[in-house]
């Protein structure tokens, strides 16, 4: 393998002694390299064979790629043979889908998705375990999942005619118990997904952290001996002071450590490697990253990433060109055909509902509209056109830098009754001016530069530029 080779020719990276390193991260594919990416994958059932109108136009931009990509956030099984259940910890619905959903995107194009999400174990093990088996019977490569933390966490590869490509799948929103982990002594590892932890403070002004830390020194069962004086423990919740209010996020550093060693690891054996990172922070709401992304995309690059795709708050984010290679810190919905059945009984408890009156599709939807239930409320409704609004991403390379960027809009049927919305078309017009522009705005506190050519956006690369 080329990773092994002791030619002593002209390398970018080098040991010192002679021979060359591993450790290359540039990229290293055939001019015309080509990286299809899309967001979130929710969809219930086979679409290849049903009437949907558009549908077509946006299978062939899907098929003509070297590498497809899109984030599996949903479970693929038989639920009339399925020997597992619904888990109590679940990503705030149990996204369930046929197994014929395997073969159909395969069908239409993909061929390499990412797994760790917040609904990798909503139906348990049995769930994970089996949409890994048919996603492999699909011939689909798959990352982000496993029955060890190094199993979820390593790259898997995907070969093609113009370069081989690795994907390190991970995220940031998760339940507790979904998180995998790798053997301990007579320990031993624990299935699931691969994550990446962050320790969340919430942003507020001085004067109003020093009112918390009063309250705090009234209460009993505080250690005075281990208080930070610049930030505020309170009841589970840190607090930080900060000119903005907002939330704050650091990444666990012993998972960092971990995920920079599987992607370094991941380009070391390929020819170009995705990154894929679901993160819902700071919440659905928010068309910004969380504050630590940025910094740590650029690390993914700087360690051999090709590209870093983003998805998770079911809205678009903005883009980045870094060194030549795209972040794309979220690409919101591609499928959002929520068909979910059956639906667990925990999920028509939350929302007070009886399954013996009650549908799955009134649940569902109630979910959509109202959100998740609170103790002030309900918080992170998705039933609004942005969450039906994104785009395709399309990223060319040539002379092994990223040479355009194009960025096709799609909309998914937010106006349709509830059975067909949710399935993307191609949109020309005022909608897609609309959608391109946001993406603009978006993505210009990053200095990226969209232009808007017959409804379609384009980010474009001068030789030798990295902006």
């Amino acid at each position: 393998m080329e990773e092994n080779s002791h030619d002593t020719g002209s390398h970018p990276a080098r040991r010192g002694d002679g021979y060359d390193t591993v450790g290359s991260i540039e990229t290293n594919v055939a001019d015309g390299f080509t990286m299809v990416a899309v967001g979130d994958l929710i969809v219930a059932r086979p679409l290849m064979s049903g009437r949907h109108p558009g549908f077509g136009d946006v299978v062939e931009v899907l098929r003509n790629a070297d590498a497809t990509f899109g984030n599996m956030e949903t479970l693929l099984f038989d639920i009339r043979s399925f020997k597992g259940s619904p888990q109590a910890e679940y990503g705030g619905a149990y996204h369930i889908s046929l197994p014929e959903v395997g073969p159909d995107l395969k069908a239409m194009g993909f061929n390499i998705m990412g797994r760790a999400n917040n609904h990798t174990l909503d139906w348990g093990l049995e769930g994970m375990r089996e949409t890994g088996r048919i996603l492999d019977e699909s011939g689909i490569i798959h990352a982000g999942a496993g029955e060890s933390l190094a199993e979820a966490g390593a790259a898997r590869f995907l070969e093609t005619a113009r370069g081989r490509v690795a994907l390190v799948s991970f995220t940031t929103s998760f339940t507790p118990m979904s998180r995998a982990c790798d053997p301990a002594g007579e320990a031993p590892g624990r299935p699931g997904l691969y994550a990446l932890r962050l320790a969340q403070s919430v942003v507020i002004p001085p004067a109003m952290l020093e009112n918390l830390r009063q309250v705090r020194d009234i209460l009993p069962g505080d250690n005075p001996g281990h208080r930070d004086p610049n930030r505020v423990a309170l009841a589970g919740v840190t607090f930080k002071a900060g000119a903005k209010a907002g939330w704050s996020y650091e990444p666990d550093a012993g998972d960092l450590a971990d995920i920079l060693r599987n992607v370094r690891r991941g380009k070391q054996f390929s020819d170009f490697c995705i990154v894929t990172n679901h993160c819902h922070e700071p919440g659905n709401w928010s068309q910004e990253p969380a504050d630590y992304e940025q910094s740590f995309a650029r690390k993914m690059i700087d360690v051999g990433a090709d590209a870093y795709v983003g998805h998770g708050p079911h809205q678009l984010r903005g883009i980045e060109i870094y060194k030549g290679r795209p972040i794309l810190y979220s690409l919101g919905n591609f499928f959002y055909d929520d068909l979910r059945t059956p639906v667990g009984a925990d999920m028509f408890a939350l929302y007070g509902k009886d399954p013996r009156t009650v549908t799955d599709a009134e649940v569902t939807v109630d979910e959509e509209t109202k959100g998740y239930p609170t103790a002030d409320g309900f918080v992170g409704a998705l039933a609004s056109p942005i969450f039906y609004e994104s785009v395709i991403a399309v990223s060319r390379f040539e002379q092994n830098r990223l040479a355009e960027l194009r960025l096709y809009p799609i909309e998914l049927g937010f106006a349709k009754r509830f059975a067909n919305r949710g399935i993307p078309r191609l949109i020309t017009g005022p909608q897609a001016k609309a959608i391109l522009e946001r993406l603009q705005n978006l993505s210009e506190p990053f200095g990226t530069q969209i232009a808007i050519e017959n409804d379609v956006g384009v980010i474009r690369l001068k030789p030798g530029s990295s902006l």
